[in-house]
């Protein structure tokens, strides 16, 4: 089954839409210090979702080149709303490990900085990561059993590998996780559930999976112009459930966004 993410997006926004009535004025600030094309679209689409959600979204603009200072002094200014983002990439030079541990971890939406992720590491935190948060509502909506499956998650990485890690750890799943280097095909062949988030094109092929598997792609890359994820659109032959991309985990990651801030203003 090849998944609608976007269609499976509109239907987690009007459940949202319920938690959402038992709030009043909310809003979201969003540092930004690009002018990417590509990263104003993904801003775009954000700030739709938020209207649909009758949330107000400021942003906080800065040049291609501010400095890390300015950064950290918007971020800090932002935290005047109920939630905050950094959006990601930032100028070339920027730590942005310094710059995210600027966010107030209460209103950290996106889990990105050290403080809210050690909390959600520790189960001790009302937000998760919002693209591990995405995959889960996926696998929720199509009945897949996560507690006892053989997962491989290909990729580490801050916003996929590792927190999806975490969460499928915490909900049963025998989790595997591979980092570069290692021999992809010899784990995938056996697993139950494939996650990926390693930005390689076509990484994962048909001969590499078992019938039946579960294949929830994180991965985004261009290739001949176009974004494409890690696995292989042939792959959706064999697998029981099976996340394109574009059009996949992505939308439903842009909801799970406002999920969390509803759930850390219960909190704050």
């Amino acid at each position: 089954m090849i998944i609608d993410g976007r269609k499976l997006a509109a239907e987690r926004k009007e459940e949202l839409k319920i938690e959402r009535q038992k709030f009043g004025a909310l809003s979201l600030g969003v540092v930004i210090a690009t002018t990417s094309p590509v990263t104003q679209s993904y801003v775009g689409i954000k700030k739709r979702a938020a209207t649909d959600l009758n949330i107000e979204v400021v942003e906080y603009r800065l040049s291609d080149t501010a400095t890390l200072e300015e950064i950290m002094a918007a971020t800090r200014e932002a935290g005047k709303h109920d939630g905050v983002i950094l959006q990601l990439p930032l100028p070339d030079g920027i730590d942005v490990d310094v710059a995210k541990n600027a966010i107030p971890k209460m209103l950290d939406v996106d889990v990105l900085s050290d403080p809210a992720f050690e909390l959600f590491a520790q189960n001790n935190f009302p937000a998760i990561p919002p693209v591990p948060a995405a995959m889960w509502y996926i696998m929720k909506r199509n009945n897949v059993a996560i507690k006892g499956a053989n997962m491989v998650l290909i990729g580490g990485g801050r916003l996929v590998g590792k927190p999806a890690g975490v969460l499928f750890e915490r909900l049963g799943a025998n989790v595997r996780t591979l980092i570069k280097g290692d021999d992809v095909a010899s784990a995938t062949r056996n697993a139950d559930i494939i996650i990926s988030g390693a930005g390689a094109p076509a990484l994962l092929k048909p001969d590499m999976i078992k019938e039946g598997v579960v294949i929830i792609d994180g991965g985004t890359s261009e290739s001949g112009g176009m974004v494409v994820g890690d696995a292989d659109p042939a792959c959706a032959e064999k697998a029981s459930v099976f996340t394109p991309v574009p059009g996949g985990v992505g939308p439903i990651a842009v909801v799970e966004i406002f999920t969390n801030l509803l759930a850390l203003k219960a909190k704050q």
